[in-house]
């Protein structure tokens, strides 16, 4: 069913759109991870990418980086890296005598972390100024990051050795945490069909940018202004409320999950081409907002329980605003 817009969200949809058409030259399938990137980018938050090695989580990343006209940087975290391979240091310079600051990578607009849960507590608190405040302070220096900023990471929920767990106060910094499976027969089929007819030519070279830095900034004010009815709002912060509440649940979502849930609902809105949040997209971000902000009782985990198991409890006992 078509509905009048009061913003301009069909330019905003079909710059999506060719976004996405220059990604499937390359990938196969992976249509709703496209999507959540996507919303992602434009409610200004940032990703967690969880998957086993070999499911294109990294080169996923980089096509969507590949599409967008801005400064790109990666940086692999291991578990020597130090903060100041992140942010940058302080290097004296002997014809000045002053010291000089030399920005790290962080200093970009699209940033990808692999391998995100390979580094240490210590340099893993280096991101949680610049995740939050998008600023930097070091030597009592401030250093603000140039709009649009965004961090993607990857990480392998399966091997375990020579890692270390996200502390909560940063996956709270993910705006969502999504979870890549293996493809499909026929997805797989594909991808060995396009590999081989590729013949090694590099797949990031048949990549066009999409959108420019001012573009992107001008279709994230678009969603900002998306409608949001009060039952919606109520409806968000009632399923927030009762993960706080659940049995089952050790630690429920934070006020910053209700906001990240309207924010991505909106940003999920406007990729369907709507100006006004309905339910439906609440429950499509619900999951990828939530499932790295409650924690299960130990009880629920020992019986196999994950926390999507929980979230669709949670939503099924809520009545749906009409």
């Amino acid at each position: 069913m078509e509905y009048p817009n009061r913003l301009n969200t069909q330019a905003l949809k079909k710059a999506a759109d060719q976004i996405k058409s220059e990604m499937t030259k390359v990938i196969v399938g992976q249509e709703n991870f496209i999507d959540l990137l996507l919303t992602a980018l434009l409610a200004d938050g940032h990703v967690l990418i969880e998957g086993v090695p070999g499911v294109a989580k990294t080169f996923t990343a980089k096509l969507l980086a590949q599409t967008l006209d801005t400064g790109f940087s990666r940086i692999q975290f291991t578990p020597d890296l130090m903060p100041s391979d992140i942010l940058g240091t302080s290097v004296f310079n002997i014809k000045t005598q002053e010291f000089e600051f030399h920005k790290g990578p962080v200093f970009s607009n699209f940033v990808l972390i692999d391998e995100i849960n390979r580094a240490p507590a210590k340099t893993q608190s280096a991101l949680f100024e610049v995740m939050e405040e998008r600023q930097i302070t070091i030597d009592g220096q401030q250093y603000d990051l140039a709009a649009p900023f965004m961090v993607l990471a990857t990480q392998n929920p399966i091997e375990q050795e020579g890692t270390y767990a996200l502390p909560e106060a940063q996956l709270d910094r993910f705006m969502f945490k999504i979870k890549v499976a293996y493809p499909k027969k026929e997805e797989e089929i594909a991808i060995l069909q396009n590999h081989h007819l590729r013949k090694g030519n590099d797949p990031l070279k048949q990549i066009n940018p999409v959108m420019n830095e001012q573009e992107l900034l001008y279709y994230r004010q678009i969603v900002q202004q998306i409608i949001v009815d009060e039952k919606i709002l109520a409806y968000i912060v009632e399923i927030i409320q009762k993960t706080r509440e659940h049995g089952q649940l050790f630690l429920g979502a934070s006020p910053r999950a209700s906001l990240a849930t309207m924010t991505t609902a909106k940003a999920y809105a406007a990729l369907q081409g709507r100006d006004f949040v309905i339910p439906d997209d609440v429950k499509m971000v619900l999951p990828h907002v939530l499932r790295h902000r409650i924690i299960l009782n130990p009880e629920q985990e020992l019986e196999g329980m994950e926390e999507e198991d929980v979230l669709g409890l949670i939503v099924e006992s809520i009545e749906v605003p009409r």
